[in-house]
């Protein structure tokens, strides 16, 4: 748990724009809150390949929404069940299961459904909410540490000037 604060740390703290960030997050919802080998997971890593998205961001989200999602398991039953029994869809869930590629997708599994239409319901407040609090928390919190006398003491230590001179041979 400490091994993965420290790394959200590090992401946060980083240059990386906070966009890459929550979507890196956002992305990670959907992966993990949903069954993990189902076909829109596919689709989602090929997202996160193709766009610019903070993979370290991306793995952390997806480990800890992967742990978050068997808690709401049976909300997303509930969900995908009141989804899949609206006798206004009937029609459309129909023609969906004649095809082979919708039925791969399994979305006729109450979890499943639930789960994505959950995490998609979700996917643009949570990207909004958390592009704005990395950026508070970069305004704020981050130039309250950068201004504490510890870290002027450390930053001015050998230890930091050879971890300076380290990073910067790893960005080349």
């Amino acid at each position: 748990m400490i091994k993965l604060l420290a790394k959200l740390l590090r992401v946060l703290n980083s240059e990386t724009e906070p966009g890459q960030i929550s979507l890196g997050l956002c992305f990670a919802m959907i992966a993990g809150l949903t069954p993990l080998f189902s076909m829109h997971n596919v689709f989602v890593l090929l997202l996160v390949l193709m766009l610019r998205v903070n993979l370290a961001a991306f793995l952390m989200g997806l480990a800890l929404c992967t742990g978050i999602a068997y808690l709401l398991d049976p909300l997303f039953h509930l969900l995908g069940l009141a989804v899949l029994t609206a006798s206004s869809l009937e029609s459309l869930w129909t023609v969906l299961y004649q095809s082979v590629w919708w039925r791969l997708e399994h979305f006729n599994n109450s979890i499943v459904m639930g789960s994505l239409v959950f995490s998609i319901s979700l996917f643009l407040p949570v990207l909004l909410l958390l592009n704005l609090l990395i950026r508070r928390y970069r305004q704020h919190v981050l130039a309250w540490v950068q201004k504490t006398k510890i870290m002027q003491m450390f930053k001015a230590s050998k230890l930091y000037a050879t971890y300076q001179t380290l990073s910067a041979w790893r960005h080349v």
